[in-house]
């Protein structure tokens, strides 16, 4: 029968104490109202005399009316920004039996193992993962993203290096600008100067020197493939590191990895990154699942957590958190971290979007990719433009001096994201998603035709 009551109240129906139990508490603690608690319990210099200025709360099916009508307000397009965000396609059954499941959606860090087993298989499916991409033999259960990866590995490079307390982190300048942002904001209160500068041409010690300002190196942070979409080979600027007492690390992409040689491979220490292009959606900026992995001789200095295997009372193979540093599980003088933290749910979602598509469908993905972003180049090529980007992986990089913003804007028009690092320069980005169409709108925002008798895939899947 249609009616036009509310829905029952959603503070009723998700704050669990009753009247009574309020009593009941109060009555334990010696105090006859919520009022007299709050009283006794906050002091009067951080209280306002004031009732907040609230409107009436209204029913749980209103309020979602609303929310959905403020979300409506964004302008959805198809984004070839990049720079760590790329769309991706969810398999069905992970979406499903993973994302929309409350056993998995609602399960924090499994710190009792002999109710866990589940959960730590699948985050143990995360770090071989990681670790074989990488190749790395030491992978953690996820970091919180690529940014913050990146802050905890400068960390782990300084505590793992002798150098004084004066050696710098030297940052390449092509490394993703969200990701420079937080190493700054970690790193000032640490004392860690870190320096920003133009690594490839860097080839040995009195260079690496030299591009920190004549002051020794602790560490090296590179991105691989980095932000212009070059696919650089960094063995010399990782030799050269470590001829000087210094580690390096290399903010990474799995999908990538899948095609190009693994940072372990060129002499990385430490790579980090973000699985969110495996199957995670970019939920307009987060939160995704990101990833370290570190050469033997550096994993008691991870942050984080380790899955690891060991055998229960019968004998039996059994999973267990092997390693955590945070200060909640050891002293806090000894934690390589106080404010790291996982992303459970997203590194499921990623390691059984692994296991989906298994190698060959991983790599089958990237050769997509990679194809696309070829197409792309080769079309603005033959239009007379000039492409920086020689060897690249997903990203094309653009020169088109003073005329960046008013191509983005067109793009924009045709219902495409482009990024703009700066007022002469575009970047664009292929994805899982990309198909024919969205070159097709790229190189219109150009102004040119694109390359006759590419036929890039035109349905998306």
């Amino acid at each position: 029968m249609p009616h036009s009551a509310p829905t029952p109240a959603f503070v009723a129906r998700h704050i669990g104490p009753s009247p009574a139990d309020i009593a009941a508490m109060l009555a334990v603690v010696g105090q006859p109202s919520l009022e007299a608690l709050v009283d006794e319990a906050v002091p009067g210099l951080i209280r306002s005399d004031r009732a907040l200025e609230l409107p009436a709360a209204t029913s749980e099916s209103a309020v979602i009316a609303e929310l959905r009508a403020i979300a409506a307000r964004n302008t959805v397009v198809r984004s070839m920004i990049g720079q760590g965000y790329y769309d991706t396609v969810t398999p069905p059954v992970v979406l499903r039996n993973v994302l929309e499941n409350p056993a998995w959606y609602t399960a924090y860090t499994p710190y009792q193992p002999e109710i866990s087993q589940g959960r730590l298989e699948a985050l143990l499916n995360f770090q071989t993962v990681v670790s074989d991409l990488t190749g790395l033999p030491i992978a953690g259960s996820s970091l919180l993203d690529e940014a913050t990866a990146a802050a905890e590995a400068m960390t782990l490079m300084r505590r793992a290096t002798k150098l004084g307390a004066d050696a710098v982190l030297l940052v390449d300048e092509r490394v993703f600008t969200q990701t420079l942002a937080v190493i700054g904001t970690r790193a000032r209160p640490l004392g860690i100067t870190v320096v920003c500068a133009d690594l490839r041409s860097v080839a040995d010690a009195a260079g690496l020197r030299a591009a920190a300002g004549d002051r020794d190196v602790f560490g090296v942070l590179v991105q691989f493939p980095a932000s212009d979409g070059e696919v650089r080979d960094w063995r010399a600027l990782a030799e050269a590191t470590h001829s000087c007492g210094g580690l390096l690390t290399a903010a990474t992409d799995l999908l990538a990895l899948t095609l190009f040689t693994p940072p372990g491979q060129w002499g990385a220490d430490i790579a980090v990154g973000s699985a969110q292009r495996f199957g995670v959606p970019m939920g307009f900026g987060g939160p995704h699942a990101g990833f370290m992995s570190v050469r033997s001789g550096l994993e008691r200095s991870m942050p984080g957590r380790l899955v690891g295997v060991s055998v229960d009372s019968a004998g039996a193979p059994a999973y267990r958190l092997a390693l955590q540093t945070r200060e909640q599980h050891i002293r806090r003088e000894r934690a390589t971290s106080n404010i790291c933290t996982a992303q459970v749910l997203l590194a499921v979602m990623a390691s059984m979007y692994a296991v989906w598509h298994g190698p060959d469908g991983l790599a089958a993905i990237a050769r997509r990719v990679h194809g696309h972003a070829l197409s792309l180049a080769a079309g603005l090529r033959a239009g007379g433009l000039e492409v920086l980007t020689e060897t690249p992986f997903d990203t094309v990089t653009v020169r088109v001096p003073g005329r960046a913003a008013s191509i983005a804007a067109a793009a924009l028009a045709g219902g495409v994201n482009l990024w703009t690092p700066d007022a002469d320069t575009l970047a664009m980005s292929c994805d899982e998603t990309t198909v024919g169409s969205d070159l097709r709108a790229v190189w219109a925002a150009f102004g040119v035709p694109g390359t006759p008798g590419t036929r890039p895939r035109t349905t998306r899947t």
